[in-house]
């Protein structure tokens, strides 16, 4: 009996290895052609006189700085997810059909981006920005949560001060973009994306926290 509790034990490993590699290869896929396809908006048009390049090169810094922005931003959403397929080895049933929901408003990315970076001062804009970005952390989220919920196949991290780390830190920068959304209508669509500009230290704040948490614990 124990040798067959064994060889079952060993067999739901592998079945979660193999869960966690297959969500993991095809997330690292859909991460790498999002991000490739940022970059398709940067370009300036050959043949031109020197004024003309100085112009557009001029034209083409709001480019970078929606490239810059939304790089920072998928390769957060990118490290969040390895941190996670390491709480949660297996994804299954409802957390998998979120983590399939998530990794399609990842690949969503470039179209806002695009938006960004040629219509800026439009409050729209500004507004469908944040607002994808506050989607996507919570189906992120909602993925975390949902598989943690299987007992089964969260590790203890899951439940405790890790687990908690990535509960606020996505709920924040989830509620910090949501936020920007009528600022950008009732303020301006300059002020919403300063405003973005708080997530830095709000993910200072819980880093430093969780690194405190894991070095008491381990104390």
């Amino acid at each position: 009996m124990s040798d067959a509790r064994a060889t079952a034990e060993k067999d739901d490993t592998k079945a979660d290895e193999k869960s966690a590699d297959r969500l993991t290869t095809l997330a690292d896929g859909i991460f790498a052609i999002a991000m490739t396809l940022l970059v398709l908006d940067l370009h300036v048009e050959p043949g031109l006189d020197k004024d003309e390049f100085t112009d557009a090169v001029r034209q083409a810094v709001p480019d970078l700085g929606a490239y810059a922005l939304s790089f920072t931003i998928l390769a957060g959403f990118w490290r969040d997810h390895r941190l996670i397929v390491r709480l949660v080895p297996r994804f299954e049933g409802v957390a998998l059909r979120f983590a399939l929901l998530w990794l399609g408003a990842i690949a969503l990315v470039p179209f806002p981006t695009a938006l960004l970076s040629e219509y800026a001062a439009r409050p729209l804009t500004v507004a469908v920005y944040a607002g994808m970005v506050a989607v996507t952390n919570l189906l992120e989220l909602a993925m975390f949560l949902a598989g943690r919920k299987r007992t089964e196949h969260a590790t203890e991290a899951a439940h405790g001060d890790v687990g908690r780390a990535v509960t606020a830190d996505l709920a924040s920068t989830a509620a910090l973009f949501a936020a920007t959304v009528p600022v950008a209508y009732l303020v301006s669509p300059v002020a919403a994306m300063w405003c973005w500009l708080a997530l830095v230290p709000i993910k200072l704040i819980h880093r430093k926290r969780a690194t405190a948490r894991r070095h008491g614990r381990a104390s």
